[in-house]
C-alpha cells in the first residue's frame, strides 16, 4: 500500500518564494544577533570606561595642577625657564628626527632593494641599537670622548699636547652631541617602518618608473618615498616622542630640555606646581606632534591592484661598490651598538666583583619584579580592551583602544606628576580615616609604592601590548564566538575557553615587549620609586651621575642583553611580512 502525503502548498512563483525564504532567514539571523548582543553584559563597557579613566587621570591631574598651582610661577617660567627649554627640546627633537629620517630610510631602501656582501646580516644588525637605552649610550660616549677619555688621551700623547688649550675637540656634552648620540639609538624606529613599507610596495610600480627612464635615485625619491610617507611619518613621530621622554641622556649631556626642567623643578626646587606647568607645555608639544604626524600622513593610502605578489628583484652591487655599500650601511649599527658595547662589556668583566657588591643583585631583582608585574597587568588590560571591542562593538568601545594607546605619547616625567598627586590624595584620605577611627596610621599605601610604578608602566606601555593582541584576535574567526554562544557560553567563558588558548603567541609577544620596555624605563621609575628602591635603570643612572660607570657597566650590559630578544623578534615579524616572497627576498 502506498501512503500518499499531503501535497506541497505552492507559495507562488519561484522568485517570490525565494524572496520570502530570504527575508525569513534574514529576520531569524537578525533576531539571533540581537539576542547575542543583549546577552553581552554592560560590564564590558563599564570596565573599558574605567581603563580610559585611569589612562586620562595623569593628563587631567597635570592640567588641573597647572591651572590651579599653589604658587603661580607662570611669569617666572615664561621669562626664564620655558624659552630656553622649549627651544632646546625643539632643536633636539627636530635634529634627531631629521637625521633618523635620512639614516633610517636610506639604509632601509638599500637593504630592501639591493644585494651586496653581508646584506642579510646587516638587515638584522641595523635594529640592534633599539636594545640599548639612550642614557647608556650617552654614558659610554662621554666616557670615551671626554677630556679624560681614551680618545683625547691618545690624541694628546700622539701629538704632544699638554692641555686642552693646545687643540680643539668637539664637545660631546652639548646639544649637537646629544643629537648625534640619540640618533645613533633611535634611527631603527624609522628603519623598521620604512623597511616594512618598502618591502610591501608593488614591484610593478617601481618597474614602470624605471621603464619610463627614471634613475634608481629618482625612482626612490619620486615613487617609493611618497608611497612610504605614512609609515615613515609614524616612525619619525616615535623618534620625537622618545626624545621628549628622555631624561637620563639629556641630563648627563647637559641639555636642559623640558623633561629635565620638569625633574629639576620638582625634585631640586620642590615646586610640583611649576613642574606641572612645564609638563602642560610638553603635553601641548605632544598634541602638536600628533597633528603634524596626521598631516604628514596626509590620508595617503596605497594598495595592490592584483592578488599576485612577486619577489623583489634585487639589483646587484658588485665589487668594491658592494663593499662600500655594506660599509656605509653598517656605520649606524657600529655607532649605535658596537661602540657602546665595546665600552661597557670590558668594564663589566673587569669590575664584576665591584659591580656585584655595589647593589647590582637587588636592583636586578627589583627590575625583574616590576617588569613582570607590569607585563602581566598590561597584557590583562590590553586583552580586556581588545576583547571588549569584539563582543561590544559600540562606538565608545571601538574608539577606546585608540584613546588608551595615547598613554605611550605621555612622557614618563608627566606621568609621574599626574599619578603622584591623586594617589597621595587617596593615601591621605585613608590615613585620616584610620587615624580618626582606629588611631592607626596607614602611611603610604599607593603613592611611593610598587603600585604607583606599575600603574605608570601599564599606562605608558599599554599601546605596546595592545597592538599584537588586537592583531591576534583579528585572526580568530568570529564563527568560533557564534558557535560557542549558541552552545550557551557567556562572553567571558568564550574568552577563557576559546580565545586564550589561541592567543598564547600574541600574548607572549605582548608580555615580552612590555617586560623589556619596563626594564629600560627611567623617568617614571626615578620619580615614583619608593625610598631606597633601585632598579637596574636607576642603579645605572645613580652610579653614572657620580662618574662610576665602571660599577654601572654590569647593570647596563644586562639591560642591553635583555633587550636584544624582542628587538630581533620584531625585526623578523616586519622583514618577513611580504606575501609571495621568501624570507630573504623581502
Amino acid at each position: 500500500m502506498i501512503v500518499q502525503g499531503p501535497e506541497p502548498v505552492s507559495a507562488g512563483p519561484p522568485r517570490l518564494r525565494d524572496r520570502l525564504y530570504g527575508i525569513l532567514g534574514h529576520a531569524t539571523a537578525s533576531l539571533v544577533a540581537h539576542r547575542h548582543t543583549r546577552a553581552v553584559s554592560p560590564a564590558w563597557t563599564a570596565i573599558v570606561a574605567a581603563i580610559l579613566a585611569a589612562v586620562a587621570l595623569p593628563i587631567t591631574t597635570v592640567v588641573w595642577l597647572a591651572l590651579n598651582p599653589a604658587d603661580n610661577i607662570w611669569p617666572h617660567l615664561v621669562s626664564t625657564v620655558l624659552p630656553g627649554s622649549v627651544a632646546r627640546t625643539l632643536l633636539l627633537s627636530g635634529g634627531v628626527a631629521t637625521l633618523a629620517f635620512f639614516v633610517g630610510t636610506a639604509t632601509a631602501w638599500l637593504v630592501t632593494m639591493y644585494r651586496f656582501p653581508g646584506r642579510e646580516i646587516l638587515d638584522r644588525l641595523l635594529v640592534l641599537p633599539l636594545a640599548v637605552p639612550t642614557y647608556i649610550v650617552a654614558y659610554c660616549y662621554v666616557e670615551m670622548l671626554d677630556y679624560a677619555g681614551p680618545v683625547q688621551t691618545h690624541l694628546r700623547a700622539a701629538f704632544g699636547f699638554t692641555s686642552v688649550g693646545d687643540y680643539w675637540f668637539p664637545q660631546v656634552r652639548s646639544l649637537p652631541g646629544a643629537i648625534l648620540i640619540l640618533t645613533a639609538v633611535l634611527y631603527p624606529y624609522v628603519y623598521l617602518t620604512a623597511r616594512a613599507s618598502f618591502a610591501q610596495q608593488s614591484v610593478c610600480v617601481l618597474e614602470v618608473a624605471r621603464t619610463l627612464g627614471r634613475t634608481p635615485l629618482a625612482t626612490f625619491v619620486d615613487v617609493a618615498l611618497p608611497i612610504a610617507r605614512p609609515a615613515i611619518a609614524a616612525g619619525v613621530a616615535i623618534v620625537i616622542m622618545e626624545c621628549l621622554n628622555d631624561l637620563g641622556a639629556v641630563q648627563y649631556l647637559g641639555v636642559d630640555t623640558l623633561s629635565a626642567s620638569i625633574y629639576s623643578t620638582w625634585v631640586q626646587r620642590s615646586n610640583i606646581g611649576g613642574a606641572a606647568q612645564i609638563a602642560t607645555v610638553m603635553l601641548l608639544l605632544v598634541a602638536g606632534l600628533f597633528a603634524a604626524e596626521r598631516t604628514a600622513r596626509g590620508g595617503a593610502r596605497s594598495h595592490h591592484t592584483t592578488g599576485r605578489y612577486r619577489a623583489i628583484p634585487f639589483q646587484e652591487i658588485p665589487g668594491w661598490k658592494g663593499v662600500a655599500a655594506a660599509t656605509l650601511a653598517a656605520l649606524p649599527f657600529v655607532f649605535g651598538f658596537v661602540v657602546p658595547l665595546i665600552v661597557i662589556a670590558p668594564d663589566a668583566a673587569t669590575h664584576l666583583k665591584g659591580a656585584l657588591s655595589s647593589g647590582f643583585l637587588p636592583a636586578a631583582g627589583n627590575s625583574l619584579l616590576l617588569a613582570t608585574l607590569a607585563a602581566a597587568a598590561a597584557v590583562a588590560v590590553a586583552l580586556i580592551l581588545a576583547y571588549a571591542r569584539r563582543v561590544a562593538p559600540g562606538r565608545f568601545v571601538r574608539n577606546a583602544g585608540r584613546v588608551a594607546a595615547l598613554g605611550y605619547a605621555v612622557p614618563g616625567t608627566v606621568l609621574a606628576i599626574g599619578l603622584l598627586i591623586p594617589l597621595a590624595g587617596i593615601d591621605n584620605q585613608v590615613d585620616a580615616l584610620t587615624r580618626s577611627t582606629f588611631g592607626v596610621s596607614t602611611g603610604l599605601l599607593l603613592s611611593g609604592s610598587l603600585f604607583a610604578i606599575t600603574l605608570a608602566y601599564v599606562i605608558r606601555f599599554l599601546a605596546v601590548a595592545l597592538a599584537p593582541i588586537e592583531a591576534g584576535l583579528g585572526r580568530v574567526s568570529t564563527n568560533l564566538d557564534a558557535a560557542a554562544r549558541t552552545l550557551g557560553e557567556s562572553a567571558l567563558s568564550v574568552l577563557w575557553r576559546v580565545h586564550l588558548p589561541l592567543l598564547v603567541p600574541p600574548l607572549g609577544a605582548a608580555a615580552l615587549l612590555v617586560f623589556v620596555d619596563s626594564m629600560k624605563e627611567l623617568p617614571a621609575t626615578l620619580l615614583l620609586r619608593p625610598f631606597n628602591f633601585e632598579t637596574l635603570a636607576t642603579h645605572v643612572y645613580s652610579l653614572a651621575s657620580i662618574e662610576q660607570l665602571e660599577q654601572a657597566s654590569l647593570g647596563a650590559l644586562t639591560i642591553v642583553l635583555v633587550g636584544l630578544i624582542p628587538v630581533l623578534l620584531l625585526h623578523e615579524a616586519i622583514a618577513g611580512g611580504r606575501p609571495g616572497g621568501s624570507r630573504t627576498s623581502g
